[in-house]
């Protein structure tokens, strides 16, 4: 149970590379028909990105879940990965996929030590 903090922010980073590789690399075209058809239901570029990131907290809660067996770990997990999401994206415009993955890291690893390892 000690560890546990670092092992959710392990399965998460993980499954944050696991939904990029699978979205662009292996269902693209759906992908982007996907994203045209949450374009035009929704009013707002700004709308569009937040369905997007909240499709991608939805993923990232599944896959959790099952890893550890335990929703309230897959909901804790999608929720602090969505506010890191949208947080970095609206304070931080220019960062690379080393600065990003690092940033969700750190932030998670610190988040799941305050819940889990205290």
């Amino acid at each position: 149970m000690e560890l546990l903090w670092f092992y959710v922010a392990i399965i998460l980073a993980i499954s944050d590379i696991l939904h990029t590789q699978l979205m662009w690399k292996v269902l693209n075209n759906f992908y982007i028909i996907l994203g045209g058809l949450i374009q035009q239901t929704t009013k707002t570029t700004w709308q569009t990105w937040l369905a997007h990131e909240i499709m991608e907290a939805g993923f990232h809660f599944v896959v959790v879940s099952i890893v550890f067996l335990n929703p309230v770990v897959g909901i804790l997990a999608a929720l602090i990965h969505f506010v890191i999401d949208v947080t970095h994206t609206i304070l931080i415009r220019n960062m690379g996929e080393l600065e990003h993955r690092a940033l969700h890291f750190v932030c998670e690893s610190l988040f799941f030590i305050l819940i889990y390892g205290l």
